[in-house]
């Protein structure tokens, strides 16, 4: 990478923010997290400040932070979340450029569901969707289902994992997890392009050989198709992960467009060989795997410091900020700073999580992207009407499905 080459930047919601008690600052509106113009409110900011996407967090179990043990029964902290793929589809009519990236677990959610729904998501933004894999380890969410077993993390597997060692059953996950993710494009294949006649005359709607069924057989499940939904305009939406170790650098990219990771400024370099390794290792062919860091920031404000901003939302909440992604303090200069040397190193773009959503989210608009625009490595315009093109992923995506023209 140059170091005048354009930066990528989206942000990561989840609720009121990041950090546990982000819900009670004066601007972060907690009366409204449930209702749809909260969420139109921030998409139209991250698309104000030309951003390229915003990811939309969720679980099928209540917010919490699983590196630290809390009490199932506290309420000091937001206790509840709404649909992300839902979200998304609500702010869909309301943004035009920016791309909309929910997460949806691959543990309780059947390969033809969630085909279905991202294609009408991507049909209604016109071209402007993803998806976030995530699986799902904990009993208590398998327990919302029971329709399978999942025995969770106990005392003896966290040991397991901070060692580098992972139980059977996680990597069971992540191995279906990948075959959701294969099925789940073959279904968006499974209609071609021109499939859709719409001749009144002749009453035909379709055309019946330009529908295909996908038939996988997996370990774990298997799906017929076609899809009852047209393909989607960008023809395979964006697939996203969040990968801190091995085994999720292998999902990634098995099945993933653009991965998320959580470096340091001091292993950047050691993260990107380790993704260049695990690509090898699953033997990934056509486009490179997209690498984007996320940093999770408190920006200084006009009467406090980012600093000590946290400072006093950690004393709020009664303990230190745990987090898997840098912390960063600061001003928007330095933060700019920060990703310039990060891209240096080779890091394809950045997702940023706001400590507190409206503030930083305001913060990264009105500061940062300024900032950047002064050094000339942000877009000053949206040039691309899609997702993909965007993102700088190819967007005449083939149909493995249909036949070359002659």
């Amino acid at each position: 990478m140059t170091q005048n080459r354009p930066l990528h930047i989206g942000v990561a919601l989840d609720g009121a923010g990041w950090h546990p008690a982000a819900w009670r600052e004066p601007n972060s509106r907690p009366h409204e997290l449930f209702s749809g113009s909260y969420w139109t409110d921030l998409a139209a900011t991250a698309q104000r400040g030309l951003l390229d996407f915003v990811t939309v967090e969720d679980s099928l179990t209540v917010p919490g932070n699983p590196y630290v043990a809390e009490d199932p029964d506290a309420v000091d902290q937001v206790r509840a979340r709404l649909d992300a793929h839902l979200i998304a589809a609500r702010v869909a009519p309301k943004t035009q450029h920016l791309g909309l990236i929910p997460t949806i677990t691959t543990t309780h959610t059947e390969p033809f569901h969630v085909s279905k729904a991202l294609a009408t998501l991507d049909h209604t933004s016109r071209g402007r969707a993803g998806w976030q894999i995530k699986i799902s380890s904990s009993a208590q969410e398998a327990a919302h289902f029971g329709r399978r077993d999942v025995p969770g993390l106990d005392k003896t597997d966290r040991e397991a994992l901070a060692k580098g060692e992972l139980p059977a059953f996680v990597a069971e996950l992540f191995d279906e997890s990948a075959d959701v993710a294969e099925a789940v494009r073959r279904l968006w294949d499974s209609w071609e392009d021109d499939a859709e006649i719409r001749d009144a005359p002749t009453r035909r709607f379709i055309d019946r050989d330009k529908l295909h069924h996908v038939d996988f057989e997996g370990r774990y499940f298997s799906v017929r198709g076609p899809s009852i939904t047209p393909r989607p305009p960008q023809g395979q939406p964006v697939v996203t992960a969040l990968a801190h170790r091995d085994i999720a650098y292998e999902l990634a990219a098995r099945a993933a467009d653009l991965v998320f990771v959580t470096p340091t400024e001091a292993n950047g370099k050691e993260v990107l060989a380790d993704l260049e390794v695990a690509a090898d290792r699953v033997g990934r062919t056509g486009e490179p795997l997209r690498v984007y860091a996320d940093v999770l920031v408190f920006l200084d404000a006009d009467r406090e410091s980012g600093a000590d901003r946290l400072a006093r939302l950690d004393a709020l909440a009664g303990r230190e900020l745990v987090t898997d992604a840098t912390v960063f303090t600061g001003g928007a200069s330095a933060l700019a700073d920060l990703l310039q040397s990060w891209q240096e190193q080779g890091f394809d773009g950045f997702r940023l999580r706001p400590g507190v959503v409206v503030d930083d989210l305001n913060s990264i608009t009105t500061g940062l992207v300024p900032e950047l625009h002064r050094r000339g490595l942000f877009r000053t315009e949206y040039s691309e009407t899609t997702l993909r093109g965007l993102l700088g992923l190819p967007t005449d995506v083939p149909n493995r499905y249909a036949t070359p023209a002659a």
